[in-house]
């Protein structure tokens, strides 16, 4: 392999489900051969842009595409062959499902070039496959395996999304009084499902459409069944972006019960404090009265004094819990 180690893999199909494993040096040799390749490059690498520009024969627009960091998936037909971007979940360690990852690709009737950014490991199912006489048959067979394997990779994360959510719905039917930090913990943990079923439902949408696009194709190259197979992934995408949506939907009726329950939580305050004010309220304006420092003051030589406005104090206490108890306010 080269110094800066530009490609990840090649391969030469035999049609038959095997292939060959190709080094740097045999990718020109077999680029315009009988037999359909794959040359799965990293965007990241000095050498992949200038081995495109020197050896695959491609427009500049196209590999601009190919090169890009910040891609949306998209199905461009072109006369040639077509321009490809995908989108997966992130699996690889330490990363963020919704932190999608990309792959681009061009596809035509014996081309796959494909180019990554960040470790897919759909295309790593697909390698295995290959090495096991187990794969894709053509370039058009290749790309539908590797969008099934990208859309199969999307169900356990939003089974887990799902999953999720049901846990938080149950905590808040079970719970009827959640503390604040219970509800801070509920509010975040559901920002972050609604955040990530967001992130996911904004690349999965595009993805469905360019996978309906391709579906549409009539180029001889792909047959009916290859068609079939990228309309049965669309599918897929359509019935996971549902879901999402859905999933959505529930986040917002738990959000809307717990902005329910903190404002009752702040409303039986509130309540609480007003009924401690209006019991004070006499009281206070009885002994700041009393503690008036002018002259006929009642009570001042008297050792009884103290007692009986404790004792008066008392009874207006009383009598107001007992007013506002028949008014049905406590």
């Amino acid at each position: 392999m080269t110094s800066d180690n530009h490609l990840i893999l090649g391969y030469s199909l035999d049609r038959q489900g095997g292939g060959t494993a190709l080094s740097p040096v045999e990718l020109a040799d077999h680029l315009n051969g009988p037999q359909p390749v794959w040359f799965h490059f990293d965007g990241g690498s000095a050498g992949t842009e200038h081995w495109l520009n020197a050896h695959s024969g491609l427009d500049s627009y196209v590999i601009e595409s190919l090169l890009s960091k910040e891609t949306r998936p998209r199905c461009d037909i072109q006369e040639k062959g077509i321009l490809l971007n995908l989108r997966g979940v992130n699996l690889n360690p330490g990363a963020k499902p919704e932190d999608m990852v990309s792959i681009r690709l061009w596809v035509d009737e014996n081309r796959v070039i494909s180019v990554r950014f960040r470790r897919i490991l759909a295309v790593e199912d697909i390698k295995r496959q290959i090495d096991l006489a187990q794969g894709p048959l053509s370039t058009g067979h290749l790309v539908a395996r590797l969008a099934d394997r990208l859309t199969d990779r999307m169900g356990p994360v939003i089974d887990d999304l799902v999953d999720q959510l049901g846990d938080l719905e149950e905590t808040m039917l079970q719970e009827a009084g959640l503390d604040g930090d219970a509800v801070a913990s509920i509010r975040r943990r559901l920002t972050d499902s609604r955040h990530m079923a967001i992130r996911l439902s904004r690349y999965l949408a595009p993805q469905r459409h360019a996978l309906t696009t391709l579906s549409q194709y009539e180029g001889k190259w792909i047959n009916d069944r290859v068609r079939g197979r990228f309309r049965d992934t669309a599918d897929r995408l359509t019935r996971i972006t549902e879901e999402l949506d859905v999933l959505r939907e529930r986040s917002m009726i738990v959000q809307d019960e717990l902005i329910h329950r903190s404002s009752q939580r702040m409303e039986r305050t509130m309540y609480i404090l007003t009924m401690v004010a209006a019991v004070m309220l006499p009281l206070g304006f009885l002994t700041g009265l009393l503690g008036i420092n002018v002259g006929g003051m009642p009570g001042v030589d008297s050792q009884w004094a103290f007692a009986i406005v404790v004792i008066l104090c008392l009874a207006i206490a009383i009598g107001e819990i007992w007013f506002l108890r028949r008014k049905r306010l406590l």
